[in-house]
């Protein structure tokens, strides 16, 4: 894409946004990955160097949670060393502008769009903040301290789980259904940081096309969601977000 070809699809995306009423974000790994958060998944197939089956599935929490507990311990531990880049605080800016009409739909589970100043985010994969009870089902909020490998439920004593969504389990029916009608119901939706492959997110951006939402894609390359962009943007998220922002001013 040359400066001339990026500049007019700039210009073209912000154009619709404009005249958007309701707006959805779908992001993904690649808006964190420009904080500092390893995406995890290797060209092996291997997160951390462990089998994604041995730490983000119930088979492998069955067979050895001290190891799932210390895996996500590390994953916690660098989130907070990172903290949310230019593009986090860009869709901040433009949920101003659209208020309780903007919905953040996000597949990252570190919490930085939250961090930024983001409302309503919904994380559809859950928080690697947040614990879950295997006893009485009590969601707690833990931040990003370490826990021990084996913690334990202060209300029951049960024990805790990381509250993620693994592979092999569905998604919260709350939760999903909400980023669901914000597809449905949105003008534009913005694909940012995300190949959307992984189903059931990826979902998403076919129910805004067919319903006529106006698909904005950025992300560094072409990806699955291209086939339904009627605009790309190509380049790192934290420089395109900012970017069209300026064009979108003043509210």
């Amino acid at each position: 894409m040359t400066d001339e070809e990026l500049e007019t699809s700039l210009d073209q995306a912000a154009r619709w946004l404009r005249v958007s009423k309701r707006v959805c974000v779908l992001t993904g790994a690649g808006v964190s990955a420009e904080s500092g958060v390893p995406t995890f998944r290797a060209s092996d197939g291997l997160w951390e160097g462990h089998r994604i089956e041995d730490v983000a599935s119930p088979d492998g929490w069955n067979r050895n949670p001290t190891l799932v507990w210390n895996f996500y311990n590390a994953r916690r531990a660098n989130v907070k060393s990172v903290a949310p880049n230019s593009g986090h605080y860009a869709l901040v800016e433009m949920e101003k502008r659209w208020g309780d009409r903007f919905c953040l739909v996000t597949q990252n589970v570190d919490g930085l769009h939250l961090d930024a100043g983001s409302v309503n985010v919904l994380e559809i994969h859950g928080s690697l903040r947040q614990t879950r009870c295997l006893g009485c089902g009590e969601v707690t909020n833990r931040g990003l301290d370490p826990l021990s490998d084996a913690p334990e439920c202060p209300q029951c004593g049960d024990r805790l789980r990381p509250h993620i969504v693994w592979f092999g389990e569905g998604l919260d029916d709350v939760v999903w259904s909400a980023a669901m009608v914000a597809a449905d119901e949105c003008d534009a939706l913005l694909v940012v940081g995300t190949s959307a492959v992984v189903h059931p997110a990826a979902s998403l951006v076919p129910i805004a096309r067919r319903k006529g939402a106006t698909v904005i894609e950025i992300n560094l390359t072409p990806t699955e969601a291209s086939a339904y962009a009627d605009v790309g943007l190509y380049g790192p998220s934290g420089v395109m977000l900012p970017k069209l922002l300026q064009r979108l001013a003043p509210v």
